[in-house]
């Protein structure tokens, strides 16, 4: 098929931008339109949308399907449901799905690209069952234990800020007798801060690498394993406090979780890439801090989205729709930045989850097939936890000459401090989206907002496990389908690998001394470090 900028459904949307003036007013939409809002927002699993302040005008979400269909976004959706390997440059499937899919197949038991599954995806089913259950069973021995007080996770990457990020939003379902700790940055302050505070015979450290190689975790790791023998710990598996009983090792590399002196492990297939993975093993200090019931819900919720995406149409479906439009913004628009602004304190660590989650899966410059992009390809995510950032950045979306779009995420429901805050709150956000589209006119040119700024706004029920799980699926969804219509594969992270590498050959020289073919400005600053 053609790139997604040699599509007919790409020339009408540059079409419609350039022969209408570019940004369409928004209050002369909605003054044109009385139906706007209920026909750019819908219902989906324990999410409620609203897109009606973006730059939509009639008939663009229609070119948006047809770029869609042209692109054959929906066909690539069903075969990464189908278990086949969309993960292209590593030949890979990417079954992130499978991990809470019942195991009688649950809502997508239906649906065709099931119906494709072969004895591989089957069976892979079946052994993600057989690990969510060990998985639990631990976290529920973990629960049962009162020695137990603090549990330290170290993991970096999607190993770390999904359980996070998670283990904060459910706050009010933690266990308050134990604390939890997370650990990913390399600097030992990190870790010194942590471990000051803790007793070797009261705390459970949980290594999370796929590979037991990643070089943060490993050195995080066995500075753990340092602070744990000489403050009382033992390598000898019979001592009451006993390495094998304080260490629990998330990967699939058990040999080196076994040399490292850990002898309980929980591992996860190829096919979950780190960014995707707090469904599965990842998942134990989630599964810990709220219980198994609760990890089951959370489950659930992404289920639901899952099932909305591949069974729903395409003009109510919502990551499709949610996917198409940052493409339209990112492109057609040329708005290069997104602002994620939550207004929860619970969710205050999603904007830096989904960074990860977009611009690792999307911030690439060639198609799946090796071909130069054409195109822009992922935005700039970032944002703060409301009202926070209405105190700090909401002063450059609202007057700076940048326009940023801005997706407010919001609760119907308070939690359970202080609920009296909740609607004060909520109201807040309400009034930021306002502010954005109609600005403010002033005599004063320093008080005026030129207004016109698009946002969405995502409602939850309220935030717990189900709706946590169904809004990062559906968040997943959206950079699924926005990497389908540009044509890259949103599962590998090349890039990534690049300043591990250079990393690890500037120690292996500063060892040997031979510094032959470094360049000079590299050479210089390792000069500054005193090598």
């Amino acid at each position: 098929m053609p790139p997604c900028d040699q599509t007919p459904a790409w020339a009408a949307l540059q079409a419609q931008w350039q022969g209408e003036g570019g940004a369409p007013s928004l209050a002369d939409e909605f003054a044109r339109d009385s139906a706007r809002t209920a026909r750019l927002s819908q219902h989906a699993p324990h999410v409620w949308a609203d897109l009606s302040k973006q730059w939509l005008r009639p008939g663009t979400e229609a070119l948006l399907q047809q770029l869609a269909h042209e692109r054959g976004v929906l066909a690539w959706r069903d075969a990464m449901f189908a278990g086949e390997a969309v993960n292209t440059t590593e030949r890979r499937a990417a079954m992130h799905w499978l991990l809470r899919t019942p195991p009688d197949g649950g809502q997508i038991a239906a649906a065709d690209a099931v119906h494709r599954w072969d004895g591989t995806v089957r069976a892979a089913l079946a052994e993600v069952h057989e690990t969510l259950d060990a998985m639990l069973a631990l976290a529920d021995e973990v629960r049962a234990d009162a020695r137990i007080t603090d549990v330290v996770h170290i993991g970096i990457g999607g190993s770390h800020l999904g359980p996070e990020m998670v283990v904060q939003a459910l706050e009010d379902w933690r266990d308050a007798g134990r604390r939890m700790h997370f650990v990913a940055n390399i600097d030992g302050h990190e870790l010194g801060q942590v471990l000051r505070g803790l007793r070797a015979g009261h705390t459970l450290f949980l290594i999370a690498s796929k590979t037991f190689t990643t070089a943060e975790t490993m050195r995080n790791a066995h500075s753990a394993r340092d602070w744990f023998l000489a403050h009382g710990g033992s390598a000898d598996a019979a001592h009451p406090c006993a390495l094998a009983r304080h260490f629990v090792a998330l990967t699939t590399n058990v040999e080196a979780a076994a040399r490292f002196g850990i002898t309980r492990t929980l591992g996860f297939r190829d096919w979950v890439g780190g960014r995707y993975s707090l469904w599965s093993a990842i998942g134990l200090p989630i599964a810990i801090a709220v219980g198994p019931a609760v990890f089951r819900a959370l489950l659930a919720g992404a289920h639901a989205m899952d099932a909305h995406f591949l069974l729903a149409p395409p003009a109510q479906n919502l990551p499709l729709r949610l996917g198409l439009l940052d493409v339209y913004c990112r492109n057609i628009c040329g708005l290069p930045s997104r602002c994620v602004a939550p207004y929860s304190a619970g969710l205050r660590r999603l904007p830096a989850y989904l960074q990860q989650l977009e611009m690792e899966s999307n911030g690439k410059r060639v198609t799946r097939e090796g071909v130069q992009l054409a195109v822009q390809s992922a935005p700039i995510v970032w944002g703060e936890a409301g009202t926070n950032g209405q105190h700090a950045y909401f002063q450059m979306l609202h007057q700076g000459p940048d326009v940023i779009p801005v997706e407010f995420i919001a609760l119907r429901e308070a939690g359970r401090g202080l609920p009296e805050h909740h609607h004060e709150l909520t109201v807040n956000a309400v009034a930021q989206a306002q502010a954005l589209m109609l600005g403010r006119a002033s005599d004063a040119p320093e008080k005026r907002c030129p207004g016109n700024r698009p946002s969405t706004f995502l409602l939850l029920d309220r935030l717990d496990a189900a709706s946590l799980g169904a809004l990062i699926a559906l968040q997943e969804h959206r950079v699924f389908v926005s990497g389908a219509v540009w044509g890259i594969d949103s599962f590998d992270q090349w890039g990534v690998e690049l300043g591990k590498q250079l990393a690890g050959d500037l120690l292996a020289r500063e060892r040997s001394g031979d510094w032959a073919g470094v360049d000079g400005s590299t050479r210089a600053l390792m000069h500054q470090l005193g090598v």
